[in-house]
């Protein structure tokens, strides 16, 4: 991908003359700094622009800051458990000025990091706002207020996603909390108010209620993370209810009144009435909008789909020569490990491969506690596309480890070809579910089947472990399931 070599005389710029670059970054998110760190590393020269976050939103504001509170809260729940544990005390304080310290420090460490890594592999990183002026030529926007002007052989754009705030009467008014300000609070809500039942909505949710704060869920769908089977949203709403937490479903809201951080309080209808609830803050967790506004992406020729994301290929090409994208903002799905593997699809692409995002899967995890982990097909998927297969399941106590710790909410289930041992998919909800998934994971990446899973030698007593009760037909409630329609015979 290296452009060709320049005379001395060629990097004297003049003032309208753009720096050349092999490979310009428009946004510093995880993927793009894997590619600007990975890029550099083989001797090309690169450029990252961001507005304002080393390493973009998960290191600093999204995925680690929320897990790390997240651990805070599980903390917190421990001590009001921890009589089961044989342990008593006499109480305890939720200080979160010292949960926000240690977040804080984190994300220090993190940044020295990355800036380490900068520095080592010879990649540059510039604070300022990117835009093209030109195609493959990015004008950054400096603090200082001058500018600088790029131009690549080519560019990637990973600007990512924000919050999206709906249309509801008096909502943008009303000042509400992003999941940004949520992860940023110096005191615990007295009563929160969750707009929106997904990833955020929930683990958010959880947390805050287990420093303290009274928190109620308002979703317009009829369950909780409503995209997963029946028996995960009905575990989902048992857990928050057991938690404490109001949940209100199938509640469209009409307006929101007041201001987060004072008093707030949202109209909505349930059951054929109107009903309101006031609480002292607002938290809007309702989906993402793509960042593509003011990037100049009609200059380079960059085309977006009808949901504003950019068009891509499935070799992650734009509708522009020489312009990629990857992650959030190309539509890809929203999470930090497939940003960084659609920075491999591109790598691949831009030296002599040919890569391609079709087919790829796609673990994620929600950090609830306990966490649910899903990779492959779920039993809602096989059923809408007629895929008949065998079902595993157990309980997570059936897990022994999971008994020495006393975390014993929760099921394992996989989906099996009904007419072979090749693994389809599998859910966990339970402790270590995200640790669980990684291993069923590498065997379906490896082809293997169910049967190589059963009949391992695993370390006793691990979670992972609990994969042989799983697939062994006399412990697990198995059955065949198949989805496909009756066929009927000719008269």
């Amino acid at each position: 991908m290296k452009s060709t070599e320049t005379s001395p005389s060629d990097h004297v710029l003049k003032k309208s003359q753009a720096e050349e670059f092999d490979l310009v970054i428009l946004g510093g998110g995880t993927g793009s700094t894997i590619a600007a760190w990975t890029f550099a590393g083989e001797g090309n020269r690169v450029a990252v622009v961001d507005r304002k976050y080393i390493g973009g939103s998960c290191p600093n504001i999204a995925c680690l800051p929320s897990k790390n509170i997240i651990h805070s809260a599980k903390v917190a729940d421990y001590f009001r458990r921890s009589k089961e544990f044989g342990i008593a005390h006499d109480g305890f304080t939720i200080e979160m000025s010292g949960v926000q310290d240690r977040k804080r420090k984190m994300v220090v460490g993190l940044n020295e990091m990355y800036m380490e890594n900068y520095r080592k592999t010879g990649a540059e990183f510039i604070l300022g706002t990117g835009r093209f002026v030109a195609p493959t030529t990015v004008e950054a926007a400096l603090p200082d207020g001058s500018t600088r002007e790029l131009r690549g052989t080519n560019v990637i754009v990973s600007t990512g996603t924000r919050a999206t705030l709906e249309a509801i009467p008096g909502l943008a008014e009303a000042q509400p909390l992003t999941h940004i300000e949520a992860l940023e609070l110096g005191q615990v809500p007295e009563h929160l108010l969750v707009i929106g039942g997904g990833y955020i909505g929930v683990e958010l949710s959880q947390a805050m209620r287990r420093f303290g704060s009274k928190v109620t869920v308002i979703d317009r769908n009829g369950r909780l993370m409503s995209k997963e089977d029946e028996d995960v949203c009905e575990g989902l709403n048992r857990l928050l209810d057991d938690e404490g937490i109001d949940v209100h479903l199938n509640t469209p809201i009409k307006r929101v009144s007041g201001k987060s951080g004072d008093s707030v309080t949202i109209a909505f209808e349930q059951n054929g009435a109107d009903k309101t609830l006031t609480g002292t803050h607002l938290l809007v967790a309702t989906g993402r909008t793509p960042n593509t506004e003011g990037l100049g992406l009609e200059l380079a020729g960059v085309e977006l789909t009808g949901r504003g994301y950019i068009k891509v290929n499935e070799r992650l090409q734009t509708t522009a020569p020489g312009v990629w994208a990857i992650g959030e903002v190309a539509g890809s799905p929203q999470f930090t490990h497939i940003s960084i593997d659609d920075f491999r699809v591109v790598h691949a692409n831009l030296t002599g491969g040919n890569r391609v995002t079709t087919g790829r899967q796609v673990p994620y995890c929600l950090f609830t506690d306990p966490e649910l982990a899903r990779i492959g097909l779920s039993e809602t998927d096989a059923k809408v596309t007629g895929i008949p297969y065998r079902l595993f399941k157990v309980p997570m106590e059936a897990n022994l480890r999971a008994r020495t710790l006393s975390e014993t909410r929760g099921f394992l289930k996989t989906l099996v070809e009904a007419d072979s041992d090749r693994i389809l998919g599998f859910t966990a909800f339970g402790v270590g579910a995200g640790e669980i998934l990684a291993t069923v994971q590498i065997a379906m990446v490896a082809g293997l089947p169910y049967t190589a899973l059963r009949d391992a030698v695993l370390t006793h007593p691990t979670l992972v472990e609990g994969l042989i009760p799983l697939f062994s037909s006399a412990a697990s409630a198995h059955k065949v399931v198949d989805t496909r329609p009756a066929q009927t015979s000719a008269a």
